[in-house]
């Protein structure tokens, strides 16, 4: 567990295809898509079939020279049926051969414990919003640690819980679908983070006295540039844009074990101003609050691109991100975009995120992991030669080195996504992050490597193997 960590990821239902195979159950996004809510009604059924293809994925995987694979299980696999009965052997088998595929390489596994596929029957009771989904995730959680954690020594329990709970419960643009963002958006995030607290008390109890492992949340994060540099206003709403998104779920985890106040005070103002309230943000206690405070031993990164803030009009009180917030997000002209509608290229964003983390959230106690950086192609530009990408990642990859030796924050990981191409959710198959391209149309489901897979392999050698 030394050195700086080199590597690229995958989400279980991003490639594993096999959704109904050995005994698997429903997920909720196996649901979403059977419903057709993804691009051109595309579904995960196949994906990339990397459960049938771990040996060959590997070899691909090999060829980068990374440190770390992050990877994620995939619970409805595990346990099928919800309690931890009904263990599905072929899928310890399958994660299994997987993680024992990377020991033998060299290659630290990364293994994310929840990468959004909920089971669809935890779902119908509640999912997130139910509190009793927290014995349950720690159940799982439990049998992951006591089956994998030999061999696994980063875990993360989350993957972008901002994303699950603006996007799944806010926004309704992910499953399950539900559209309530002053009110069960918040909800389901108290219950994450005091699901996630639980598993990492679990962890450092139980299993880190002989595991030696380390346990994180991988949060992801815009940044926030005020539009106006010269408008304290402006300013304020970039300082509360970071922290409805960002400091939503790490200052409760890295500060003091409550949300910022910047996030408590707006809601109040909010709720104030309307004739009804329009956000409710929970509380926790005093017991919740010594609970949660402090449960990472690290601070894992998603960053994908930058917005420009402005002060916005408060006179609203229809509850969304933006009115609640007070604020409005845009992008600048001038800035490249890439094949994602929501990624354009704003390198120096990183390195200034990266510094804004420190200064907030870590100084110099715990370390920063880069979990997840990239940007997509589209499927009908060229597939191989995807010199935009290429670009993008060697930006941003020099901003995370200016990060490091410029202005001495502790970076440890620099996490690529991704391996191979993906369902992208509700871009189907139409965003392409991978370093090999992969063909959805052949049934063998053949992966051809891009330049930026030639360039990303050359990369470790000469920036990264001294720090």
């Amino acid at each position: 567990m030394n050195g700086f960590l080199w590597g690229t990821s995958t989400g279980s239902f991003n490639v594993e295809g096999a959704w109904a195979e050995d005994g698997k159950a429903e997920s909720i996004w196996d649901r979403y898509g059977h419903q057709g809510h993804a691009y051109m009604n595309q579904t995960a059924d196949v994906a990339c079939d990397s459960y049938h293809k771990t040996e060959y994925d590997i070899y691909l995987l090999r060829g980068l020279q990374p440190k770390i694979y992050k990877f994620s299980i995939s619970w409805p696999r595990i346990f099928p049926n919800l309690n931890k009965n009904s263990l599905n052997s072929r899928a310890v088998d399958y994660y299994n051969k997987l993680i024992d595929s990377l020991v033998d390489s060299g290659i630290e596994p990364m293994a994310t414990l929840f990468h959004w596929d909920l089971p669809q029957a935890l779902q119908e009771l509640g999912g997130w919003q139910n509190e009793s989904i927290i014995s349950a995730f720690q159940d799982y959680a439990d049998f992951c640690f006591t089956t994998f954690g030999d061999r696994v020594k980063y875990w993360i329990t989350f993957h972008e819980p901002w994303v699950i709970s603006y996007a799944g419960y806010g926004t309704g643009q992910h499953p399950p679908g539900i559209v309530d963002p002053g009110v069960t958006s918040y909800k389901t995030a108290h219950v994450i983070l005091k699901a996630h607290a639980q598993v990492w008390h679990l962890y450092d109890s139980r299993y880190r006295p002989k595991q030696h492992g380390k346990v994180g949340i991988a949060l992801n994060s815009d940044w926030a540039e005020p539009k106006t540099l010269g408008s304290p206003e402006d300013l304020k709403a970039a300082e509360r844009y970071l922290h409805f998104m960002l400091g939503w779920f790490a200052h409760p985890i890295f500060v003091n074990g409550d949300y910022p106040d910047v996030l408590k005070s707006q809601i109040k103002e909010k709720n104030q101003q309307c004739s009804a309230s329009v956000a409710e943000l929970p509380v926790f206690t005093d017991t919740e609050k010594r609970s949660v405070n402090g449960t990472a031993d690290f601070f894992a990164l998603s960053h994908y691109t930058s917005r420009l803030v402005r002060a916005a009009s408060n006179l609203s009180c229809t509850p969304s991100y933006t009115t609640i917030g007070g604020f409005a997000a845009d992008v600048d002209p001038s800035w490249p975009a890439t094949a994602s509608p929501w990624i354009y290229a704003v390198p120096w964003g990183l390195r200034r995120l990266l510094h804004f983390v420190s200064q907030e959230y870590t100084g110099n106690r715990i370390p920063i992991y880069i979990a997840g950086n990239g940007a997509p192609t589209d499927d009908g530009s060229d597939l191989i030669n995807d010199t935009m990408r290429l670009d993008y990642y060697r930006l941003y990859i020099n901003e995370a080195l200016k990060a490091v030796k410029l202005d001495a924050v502790d970076v440890r990981s620099y996490i690529a996504r991704s391996l191979i191409d993906g369902f992208e959710g509700t871009a189907g198959y139409s965003q392409r992050f991978g370093f090999h391209h992969v063909d959805f149309k052949d049934a063998n489901r053949q992966r051809t490597p891009r330049e930026s897979a030639y360039f990303f392999s050359t990369v470790p050698p000469h920036f990264f193997s001294h720090l």
